[in-house]
This record gives C-alpha cells, structure tokens and sequence, in this order.
C-alpha cells in the first residue's frame, strides 16, 4: 500500500504541473519573466488573470507533492516505513480544499493518504523494528 500511495501521489503531482503548465505557460510566461507578478498588489479579491495561474501552476503543490511521492517511494525501497504525519497532512491538506473547491481530484490525494496510513499502520503492526518487504 506504501508503494501505491508514493506512486498516486507522484502521479497526481506530475499531472497537475504538467496539465496547469500547459494551459498558462504560453499565455503568461512572458508576464511572470517580464516582472509582471512584482507589480500586483497580491490582494486575492482582485487577483489578477496572470497571478491566478502563477498559483495555479508552478505556485500550486503540485511539485511538492511530487517530492513528498517521490520520498515515501524512496523509503519504501529502502525498507524504511514513512512517518504517519505525512499521511495525517495530505489527508488534511486534501479534505479541506475538496471542501473548499470542488470539482477537482482532491479525492485521488485522500485516498492515497488513506492508503499510506493504512501501509504505515501495517508496518507498525508487523514490527516496528522489522524493514517492510518492497513489494
């Protein structure tokens, strides 16, 4: 399950950067290079077209997201057990902004932290000491 979870998350990270990089990068590039971001006034009741898809792209969690699927891949090869907190802040990190936007695919990040909290309270339940066999 650890594996799966790495795996969805690193997924949906790399997905969202690339999909939310292809609809603004050629539209707003040129903005941000240009120092265009440097004069709004950064007030979210007036956000600007070119700074909503600065958040929306390389602003967003997409890539540490990725990092965070990328790292619990990593212990898992190595037999060690990611921490549950990890599990605990993308399952909360996930539940409140599906509650806040919506529809959007907070659900796929839920399950996978579902899923690595059920993997890591496997691995507690085998042995706390023991290495997890990658699987």
């Amino acid at each position: 399950m650890i594996k799966w979870a790495g795996r969805i998350m690193v997924l949906v990270g790399v997905a969202h950067l690339l999909l939310s990089l292809g609809f603004t990068v050629t539209t707003h590039a040129g903005a941000w290079l240009g120092g265009e971001l440097w004069t709004t006034d950064g007030a979210l009741d007036s956000m600007e077209p070119v700074e909503a898809a600065f958040w929306f792209s390389v602003g967003s969690f997409g890539l540490p997201l990725t990092v965070v699927g990328a790292t619990v891949l990593w212990m898992h090869r190595r037999g060690l057990v990611p921490p549950a907190f990890i599990a605990w802040a993308i399952g909360a990190w996930s539940l409140v902004a599906g509650a806040i936007v919506e529809p959007a695919p907070w659900i796929v990040a839920t399950i996978a932290a579902g899923m690595l909290l059920a993997g890591v309270r496997r691995a507690a339940r085998a042995g706390a000491d023991a290495p997890v066999a990658a699987s």
